[in-house]
């Protein structure tokens, strides 16, 4: 892998850091519905590298690697990721980590699985193509993305959370213009209610889980691909 190091890797950090020294898991430890969905899309019957893009507290990046799954996970805060450290450590499993910040890494390896839940908002709009470009070229044929991103809606107020004058609202439906050419398993968007500062409030999200079909898929997937889904 290769990191772009932040110039100031101290001043993007989130109130995050703060939050995450406390000694209760703040999004508790029980792995999000998208994980379901992921092994249910790419079971781990056989070795899978998975790439977990701003892992927070490590909640999902442990449940993956409890199931078979060769987990890497990174995120800004470091008490985040000490965190994912006694998480792993109290379920016996492994969980490579490594500090860095979402805007300044680039990808230079290959996965079979790149999951991103609940950060994506954090990329400035003029970097998004760049980024997602960049993830896009690091799965593997027959590989998946397991994505969601926070969209911006007229009925629904701003987020109360510290952090919201450093994120950036996507606009519905725009996280799978970026996948055109690729096979999308699934996409949908979600209205739900969340209490994470203590506010009650509401989030619009975009999910999305898409699969690398390119000249080295083999035939015999895609034809598998073709009669799953024949009306």
């Amino acid at each position: 892998m290769r990191e772009i190091l932040a110039q100031n890797i101290a001043d993007n950090t989130t109130f995050y850091e703060t939050e995450y020294k406390k000694e209760s898991y703040i999004w508790g430890i029980n792995p999000n519905h998208s994980c379901f969905r992921v092994m249910e899309l790419i079971p781990p019957t056989k070795p899978l590298k998975l790439l977990d893009v701003g892992c927070g507290e490590g909640k999902d990046a442990v449940f993956f690697a409890r199931c078979g799954y060769d987990v890497t996970a990174f995120d800004i805060a470091e008490a985040g990721l000490e965190k994912t450290k006694r998480l792993a450590d109290k379920a016996r499993v492994h969980v490579r980590t490594f500090r860095s910040n979402l805007l300044d890494f680039r990808l230079d390896e290959k996965y079979d699985i790149i999951y991103c839940s609940g950060v994506l908002h954090y990329i400035k709009p003029e970097l998004r193509n760049e980024i997602m470009e960049n993830y896009k070229s690091n799965v593997n044929s027959g590989g998946i993305v397991a994505m969601n991103v926070f969209v911006e809606k007229p009925f629904i107020a701003p987020p109360p959370e510290n952090e919201a004058h450093h994120s950036y609202l996507w606009k519905s439906g725009s996280l799978l213009t970026y996948f055109h050419d690729w096979y999308v398993e699934s996409f949908k968007e979600y209205v739900y209610d969340c209490n994470s500062s203590g506010v009650s409030h509401k989030h619009a999200l975009n999910v999305l889980f898409a699969r690398n079909y390119d000249h080295n898929t083999k035939r015999t997937d895609l034809n598998a691909l073709q009669r799953s889904h024949q009306p």
